[in-house]
């Protein structure tokens, strides 16, 4: 993709390490989501993927969201980024998510089912880590 800047954000303690990289078609989220405003720390992501969008006509994309912990407002915006790959899926784009959880965190692999009842056309595929 030209000119198509790439975005990384370095984890802190309350938000998760996020690469977006247009030239892989790779949106990954991984670490813990408990920023003060959501709204406003994903901001930057919402607008990049939905520009990423426009331009990324005939990439095949994978969302990679891997996501120990999120609080409510989290899962909000969760949803809008999970909304976009749905649309774009819908609009005949390759995208697909991998919603990505320890074996043993139970809640992160129940949000992982309840995000994927909400998507129409979207691939999502539950990938379970095993320990050990």
């Amino acid at each position: 993709m030209n000119d198509f800047n790439n975005l990384n954000i370095a984890p802190t303690k309350s938000s998760p390490e996020i690469t977006l990289d247009a030239d892989a078609g790779l949106l990954r989220i991984r670490g813990e989501s408990f920023p003060e405003n959501a709204s406003k720390f994903y901001a930057p992501v919402i607008e990049w993927i939905a520009e990423y969008f426009v331009e990324a006509a005939g990439r095949k994309t994978v969302f990679e969201i891997e996501i120990v912990y999120f609080n409510s407002s989290t899962s909000k915006v969760l949803m809008n980024l999970l909304d976009l790959a749905d649309y774009a899926a819908g609009e005949g784009k390759d995208v697909s998510v991998h919603w990505i959880c320890d074996e043993e965190n139970e809640t992160a692999i129940e949000c992982g089912e309840e995000f994927k009842e909400d998507l129409t056309h979207v691939p999502f595929a539950i990938v379970i880590k095993k320990n050990g």
